[in-house]
């Protein structure tokens, strides 16, 4: 039974768990680079401590000073959150050997499951669907891959075994250009992970990408959350979350929630994780990876459950039971998540940089902010570019487009350029609001035509007033109100002064 949490990542998924480490009633640790000194989970901690300089490689990936501080601070418990050491197996593994609980699974459901050619032999030998491939774990030479790649089938995918988000992957329309994208995502792959080995998967045209949420408890139980659609993709990295998904109907969203959790209980699996599948037109699915890990998209999962999943994964290191039984799960409503990065959709997306200058927060029922930066918060190169993620709730999926509309509407960020306009554009979208998408949509049937850009003049004009209005509110914090010279207010002098006078 753990007492006090280390938060091994950075950012709103810190703040995030740091939240719910307090609710909780245990104590925190944060740890920060020297571009994090001022970082919002720093100032949320209980005690903070600085790992190094920026790069991630030299701070939030080195697991021997985070382990150090974790025995100086008197942590016994890590939460890594997502990204960076979350699914590292000697990462885990190490918390186990000092007697620190690792706030996620078992070393071996890592392993098992973090390389992706062993994940689909594992989850084949449980009779889990996969989309086809090659079947062989270990490394594969590329004369062995360019001469199985005729049996898959093309279109297929070059896919990296160890990591994800994109990295590592190319898409292969024959065996002629093949031998030189084997090249490039082993480059790809080696640079990311530290691992060049790479697997051949068929491209699934036209299809969706759908997670299921898992979570499962030391004492065998596992259940699922239902489903999150996650087709919105801009080269393989999510952009639009939501839970339920429009293309599921009751029958189709069962046998697919009892497949995920029968992926999970093959690897003996313990805490939240994530199983994602790729479904094609005619609704036939099919296991493309599982996630280790607390995944950014939890929130909508969260709204439409009512289930704190972090809070369920802290009690569950405790060694505690699920709190619910599958059937005791119920969904009421829909949810969107829409990511706000600092990246400019007019230019490519390419990532902004800078200091934030002013930012207004929508509010009001049914909308969910998850943030980590502030006014004056400096948005530097060397993390991922996500500002926020924008969550609302509906009664319908109807509903919580409109609510999206009228959050993307509010939200005021000034300083860098961010992707809103691509959000604001993407709800006004029919296909979007018809449910009409996959995985492709964004790159090939969606265009930012007609959106309205500010011009050079106007994003002056708006960091002019921010700075208006930063100088009135320093000078307002300023000012000090004197006391009253009197003893009483106004009133009672005049009441005291009529009665002296009757």
């Amino acid at each position: 039974m753990f007492k006090k949490v280390l938060v091994a990542n950075r950012g709103e998924i810190a703040v995030r768990i740091l939240r719910a480490c307090r609710e909780l009633g245990l104590e925190t640790v944060a740890v920060f680079s020297e571009a994090d000194r001022n970082a919002l989970h720093v100032r949320y901690a209980d005690e903070a401590y600085l790992l190094g300089p920026a790069p991630s490689r030299e701070s939030y990936l080195r697991m021997d000073k985070i382990l150090d501080i974790a025995k100086r601070a008197g942590a016994d418990a890590i939460h890594p959150g997502y990204g960076f050491l979350a699914e590292r197996e000697d990462f885990a593994a190490k918390c186990a050997e000092l007697k620190i609980a690792f706030i996620g699974p078992k070393p071996s459901s890592i392993a098992a499951m973090g390389d992706k050619a062993e994940a689909r032999a594992t989850v084949i030998k449980a009779g889990v669907p996969v989309v086809p491939g090659t079947e062989d774990v270990g490394n594969m030479t590329d004369d062995d891959l360019l001469g199985v790649a005729p049996t898959i089938g093309f279109p297929l995918l070059i896919k990296a075994t160890a990591g994800g988000g994109g990295k590592g992957m190319r898409e292969v329309r024959s065996l002629e250009e093949m031998p030189a994208l084997l090249q490039s995502a082993r480059r790809e792959a080696e640079s990311a992970f530290g691992d060049g080995n790479v697997y051949l998967e068929k491209l699934v045209e036209g299809a969706r990408h759908i997670e299921f949420q898992i979570m499962a408890d030391s004492l065998g139980n596992v259940i699922h959350l239902g489903e999150r659609e996650c087709s919105i993709q801009r080269r393989h990295q999510k952009l639009v979350e939501e839970a339920p998904s429009p293309f599921l109907d009751d029958e189709l969203r069962e046998k697919m929630g009892n497949v995920a959790v029968k992926a999970a209980q093959a690897v003996d699996y313990i805490n939240a994780g994530t199983i994602e599948f790729l479904v094609d037109k005619d609704r036939n699915f099919y296991f493309l990876e599982m996630n280790t890990r607390l995944q950014v998209e939890h929130p909508v999962t969260e709204l439409v459950t009512g289930i704190d999943i972090v809070a369920e994964q802290l009690r569950i290191a405790r060694g505690r039971p699920l709190s619910y039984a599958q059937g005791q799960v119920r969904f009421n409503g829909h949810a969107i998540e829409c990511r706000v990065n600092a990246e400019d959709p007019f230019n490519n997306f390419i990532p902004s940089t800078g200091r934030i200058t002013h930012s207004i927060l929508p509010t009001g029922p049914g909308i969910r902010v998850d943030t980590g930066v502030y006014p004056g918060f400096e948005i530097t190169p060397y993390y991922d570019p996500m500002i926020a993620k924008l969550i609302v709730w509906g009664e319908t999926r109807a509903q919580a487009i409109l609510r999206m509309r009228r959050a993307l509407e509010e939200y005021r960020i000034v300083g860098v350029r961010t992707n809103i306009p691509f959000h604001q554009t993407l709800m006004d979208s029919h296909r979007f609001m018809g449910g009409q998408f996959d995985t492709r949509f964004v790159e090939e049937r969606f265009s930012m035509e007609g959106a309205s850009e500010q011009s050079d003049e106007q994003v002056e004009i708006a960091a002019i007033l921010a700075t208006l209005v930063a100088h009135k509110e320093t000078e307002r914090a300023a000012q000090i109100v004197r006391g009253n010279e009197r003893d009483a207010s106004n009133w009672k002098w005049v009441g005291r002064w009529e009665r002296m006078h009757r």
